[in-house]
């Protein structure tokens, strides 16, 4: 495969601008809850967590921002809580070292960590969720013994292609570090979801490891990338009624 066929920027038009609006969103939302931000959960600088309240019996709902490992950070992503939020769940934000500062199997560590923290601090009913890259991580994190559940968005589950373009050259995996990186099977509930109009590597990704979990996944019509992030940040989103389900 080309170097094309895993860019989800370039493939959408107005990605720049997307991401620039729920940096601003989130920015608003983390104004409103300054006490609870970058709680730290180990000794890396991005070892950080953003915590937004609901009620206090409510399910957690941590989240795994993107950026193919290498960049992006969960202050753009906090615009997504407003969603789950709404239903009074309680949500994390999950910061974690980039590469090449830390390879795969470090980053995987840290979440490991971060959902650590997040069980001995708030207690059980947690779920996990993360996008694109996050979405490979929160697969990787449901062998976790505190994660009850996952929603995978627009994630990379077989990391053999990764290997071979440019997503590779910061990250650095060499044959076996992609396998043991990628994620295998699991007995817990686990959505898969992605959005009809993505780029066929990315739809592939999510349709080869339903089939291979035996499950189907879930297309959602009319989005991209991007503008799947909607469908969780709305209260009335489809994804916000997966992670209610959940």
């Amino acid at each position: 495969m080309a170097d094309a066929d895993w860019n989800n920027a370039a493939a959408v038009a107005n990605s720049a601008e997307t991401v620039a609006g729920w940096e601003a969103r989130s920015a608003r939302l983390r104004a409103q809850h300054k006490t609870s931000m970058d709680l730290r959960y180990g000794p890396a600088e991005r070892n950080r967590i953003d915590f937004f309240p609901g009620r206090e019996d409510a399910p957690l709902l941590a989240f795994i921002h993107g950026g193919y490992w290498q960049a992006r950070s969960k202050e753009v992503f906090s615009f997504i809580a407003e969603g789950p939020l709404a239903w009074g769940m309680n949500v994390a934000l999950i910061g974690y070292t980039l590469a090449p500062q830390k390879r795969l199997d470090g980053i995987v560590a840290e979440i490991r960590a971060a959902l650590d923290w997040l069980d001995e601090k708030y207690g059980n009913k947690l779920l996990v969720s993360g996008w694109s890259a996050g979405g490979h991580l929160t697969a990787m994190a449901m062998n976790h013994p505190a994660v009850k559940a996952g929603l995978a968005i627009s994630g990379i589950y077989d990391l053999e292609p990764i290997r071979h373009c440019y997503v590779n050259d910061k990250l650095g995996m060499d044959e076996a570090e992609a396998r043991r990186n990628s994620p295998g099977p699991t007995a817990k509930p686990l959505v898969l979801a992605y959005g009809a109009d993505e780029l066929p590597s990315l739809r592939d990704q999510s349709e080869d490891y339903a089939r291979r979990l035996g499950r189907e996944a879930m297309a959602l019509p009319r989005h991209n990338h991007f503008t799947i992030l909607e469908e969780l940040a709305s209260p009335q989103g489809a994804l916000t009624g997966v992670v209610r389900t959940l």
